[in-house]
C-alpha cells in the first residue's frame, strides 16, 4: 500500500534537516525527535526498576512495566532490548512504547539498560541482555513472573539482540525462552537486499545510518562476521523458540527480517511474519503521528 499519509507528511516537512555531527548529538537527537513522536503515555500499572550485577561488576538497571489492569501476580514477561543502532536510545525514550507494549501483551514488560557501542562495542551489549535474562530467570519468583512464560522482544538493533540472546540460550544450555518477539530487526550487516536499494534514502532510516551502526557496534571486529552479531548468518537456526516477527514496508531492514522468518520456518522453528503495511522503520515510536501505527502493538498480541 502507499506510504502512510502522515508519515509521508512528516519525511517531506523534515527532508532539508541537517543531519547531527558528533555521535553525542545524534543521541540527543534521537531522544528529543523521536520523544515527540510517541504521543500521549498510556496508563499504567506500575514501574519500577531495579538492578542485576553484570559479570564484570557493573550494574545494569531493568525497568518493568506492569500492564494497566494487571490484578495479579505472578504474570509472563517480557525482557525487552530498545533500539537505536546499537548506539543510540534509553529506558527514558521507551518508557511510552514499553507501556504500550505491556497493555497491548498482558506481558510484565522489562526494559534493559545494556551499555552502548562504542564505549562498549559487540559482544558486550549481548552480553549484558544476555546476563539480564539469566538473573530475571532466577528471579522470577521474586519480580512476579510465570517461571518458564519469559519471552525475549525488541526493536531495530534491539530486535538483533533480542533474536542473538535466543541463540546465545540454545548454545549456551539456558536459561529457556518461551517466545521472541522481532520488530524490524537488523540481523545482516551485509546491506545488500533490495529493501536497501529500494528505501536507502528518504524513509527514515537510511542505508548510511546502518553502516554507520554496524561499524560502531562491531568495533574492533569490523567487517569480520563476528559469531551471535549477525543471527541471519547463524549456521542453524533449529532448536529455537518460536518467534514473531514485524517488518515494515518502508523499511531497508525489510527483507532481512523476512529472509530470517524463512530460515526459521526452513529450520522447523514455528513463526509468525507479517509486513506493517504502509509503515517505515521505528514506528514503535510514531502513535503522535500516525493512528496506523497501532498496528505494531496490536501484531505484537
Amino acid at each position: 500500500m502507499p506510504l502512510d499519509t502522515q508519515i509521508a507528511r512528516f519525511l517531506a516537512d523534515t527532508a532539508g534537516a541537517a543531519a547531527p555531527g558528533s555521535l553525542a548529538e545524534m543521541r540527543a537527537a534521537a531522544e528529543s525527535g523521536l520523544l515527540q513522536l510517541q504521543g500521549e503515555a498510556e496508563a499504567s500499572g506500575g514501574v519500577r526498576d531495579f538492578a542485576i550485577t553484570a559479570n564484570d561488576g557493573h550494574e545494569i538497571v531493568i525497568r518493568a512495566y506492569l500492564p494497566q489492569d494487571a490484578a495479579t501476580e505472578p504474570l509472563p514477561a517480557m525482557l525487552y532490548a530498545h533500539g537505536g543502532g546499537w548506539c543510540l536510545g534509553s529506558l527514558a525514550l521507551y518508557d511510552r512504547p514499553c507501556q504500550a507494549l505491556a497493555n497491548a501483551t498482558g506481558r510484565l514488560i522489562l526494559s534493559v539498560d545494556y551499555r552502548l557501542a562504542p564505549e562498549h562495542p559487540f559482544p558486550r551489549p549481548l552480553e549484558d541482555f544476555y546476563q539480564a535474562l539469566c538473573a530475571v530467570v532466577e528471579r522470577a519468583d521474586e519480580l512476579g513472573i510465570i517461571a518458564g512464560r519469559i519471552a525475549v522482544g525488541g526493536d531495530s538493533a534491539g530486535g538483533n539482540l533480542a533474536a542473538a540472546v535466543a541463540l546465545l540460550a540454545r548454545d549456551r544450555a539456558g536459561p529457556p525462552i518461551e517466545h521472541q518477539l522481532l520488530l524490524y530487526p537488523a540481523l545482516s550487516g551485509a546491506m545488500n537486499t533490495a529493501s536497501y536499494d529500494d528505501y536507502a534514502q528518504g524513509y527514515f532510516l537510511t542505508r548510511e545510518v546502518m553502516a554507520f551502526c554496524w561499524a560502531t557496534y562491531l568495533g574492533k571486529e569490523g567487517n569480520t562476521r563476528a559469531l551471535y552479531a549477525e543471527p541471519l548468518h547463524a549456521i542453524t537456526l533449529g532448536r529455537l523458540p518460536p518467534a514473531t516477527i514485524l517488518s515494515c514496508e518502508y523499511d531497508p531492514l525489510r527483507d532481512e527480517a523476512e529472509q530470517y522468518a524463512q530460515r526459521l520456518r526452513e529450520d522447523g522453528v514455528a513463526v509468525r511474519c507479517e509486513r506493517l503495511p504502509g509503515m517505515v522503520h521505528a514506528c514503535i515510536h510514531m502513535l503522535g503521528l500516525t493512528p496506523a501505527a497501532r498496528l505494531l502493538f496490536d501484531k505484537a498480541v
